[in-house]
């Protein structure tokens, strides 16, 4: 499974991912979850994704940490885990096209909401709210950056605030996913030394990818953070809406 083209190619992407997290505060998680889905099961590679993504987000939040507004940090994580009592109950996991389909169609969802009454994490109570609905989805499709984005993009946060809050949030959200799909595993793969030896493998790569991000965020506008953020969720959601079509379409045929 763990072949050195395979481990080259994580490294690879876990660096460009955290990188592209790192300035935009989302998409990084989009493209790391479609990596995974490839070489692995949706349970380990949802425990992949969360440890790689709690190294970029929490190193992230550590670079920002003078800039993050703690209050929605932990209103976030209550609402989160709220959402993994609830699912706890439930032994669910998610089909590959029903992952990539999820993913896919969040970024058109969240940037179709009116400006009258787009939610803001700043207001009273919508980050719990955010944690709750974020919570629930990141434990069916893995990422909810596009999603969240929706309680971020209308408020008067700074890029750097904008980045380092949600950063610090997500380390939360993808805590409970690690917890969640680590349950869901059976047999001795929950158990696999190799696998977790991998996962602090690239989990290294991506802070290294995040520390190359905090140069480039500092010389971008805010205008110019909000302007590329859409654009760049509204073209990975395309691609894949794309493969989850084509895998359901590939399913039919056989």
């Amino acid at each position: 499974m763990f072949s050195l083209p395979v481990m080259a190619a994580l490294a690879v992407v876990a660096v460009v991912t955290s990188f592209v997290s790192g300035i935009f505060g989302m998409a990084g998680g989009m493209l790391l979850i479609g990596f995974l889905l490839v070489f692995l099961p949706v349970p380990v590679a949802m425990v992949f994704h969360g440890v790689i993504q709690i190294a970029a987000n929490g190193w992230r939040a550590w670079l920002w940490r003078h800039h993050v507004k703690w209050s929605v940090v932990l209103q976030f994580g209550a609402g989160a885990v709220s959402s993994l009592v609830v699912f706890s109950f439930f032994d669910f996991v998610p089909d590959k096209a029903l992952v990539l389909m999820a993913v896919g169609l969040m970024p058109f969802i969240a940037l179709a909401v009116p400006q009258r009454i787009a939610p803001n994490i700043e207001r009273g109570g919508q980050a719990f709210l955010a944690g709750a609905i974020g919570g629930a989805i990141q434990l069916v499709s893995g990422v909810t950056g596009p999603l969240l984005d929706i309680f971020y993009v209308r408020t008067g946060m700074t890029r750097q605030v904008n980045v380092a809050t949600k950063a610090a949030a997500q380390v939360l959200g993808h805590l409970t996913k690690v917890i969640y799909f680590a349950m869901v595993i059976e047999g001795p793969a929950g158990r696999d030394l190799e696998q977790w030896l991998v996962m602090g493998y690239a989990a290294a790569f991506a802070v290294l990818g995040t520390t190359l991000s905090r140069s480039f965020l500092d010389r971008m506008s805010d205008k110019q953070f909000y302007h590329w953020t859409r654009r760049v969720i509204l073209v990975l959601g395309a691609v894949y809406i794309a493969q989850g079509l084509w895998l359901m379409v590939t399913r039919w045929a056989m």
